[in-house]
Order: C-alpha cells, then sequence, then structure tokens
C-alpha cells in the first residue's frame, strides 16, 4: 500500500445495481405467485430499481472523483509533479 491509502472492501457499483435487481426481481415473483402483482407493483418497483441506480451512479462519480484527486494529492507530495504537463485552455468568449 502507498502512503496515504487504506484498506478498504469496496462494492462495485455494478455488484450494488446487480443486488437490486436480484430483490426486485424476487420480489416480482413472490407477487405474481400470490396473486398481487399488478401494474402499480411493476411501477413501484421499476421506481426502486431507478431511484437507486441514479443514487448508486451519483456515489461511483463521487468516489471515482474523490479517489482521483487523492491519488494526485499523494503523487504531489511525493514530488511527481515536476514532470507534469500543464494545458492551460484558452479563455471563452465573454471572459
Amino acid at each position: 500500500m502507498r502512503r496515504g491509502e487504506r484498506s478498504v472492501m469496496v462494492i462495485s457499483a455494478q455488484e450494488r445495481l446487480d443486488d437490486v435487481v436480484v430483490a426486485v426481481v424476487e420480489v416480482a415473483a413472490e407477487a405474481g405467485e400470490s396473486g398481487t402483482y399488478t401494474a402499480d407493483v411493476a411501477r413501484t418497483l421499476a421506481a426502486v430499481v431507478g431511484k437507486v441506480g441514479a443514487r448508486i451512479a451519483a456515489e461511483a462519480e463521487t468516489r471515482g472523483f474523490r479517489c482521483g484527486w487523492r491519488e494526485a494529492v499523494v503523487l504531489s507530495a511525493d514530488g511527481a509533479q515536476d514532470g507534469a504537463r500543464v494545458f492551460r485552455m484558452p479563455a471563452g468568449p465573454g471572459n
């Protein structure tokens, strides 16, 4: 492990979404077997997958940014910025 890193078991976004979909399919199957599966149940289950999926995606983006930022800080602390190339972006219209 490099300096600043810690060992953490992280479940991937895909695995988390897989778990949610499996649970939703199980609920749908149980509702179907008991005769209580309706269009409202279907809409509700679809909404659950959509809402949890959106949350998982947002958390994955945030985690990716944090990891990238942490890596950049660690590299700069190690003196790795000496070989870094900086690209200046031209100012946009009105700037």
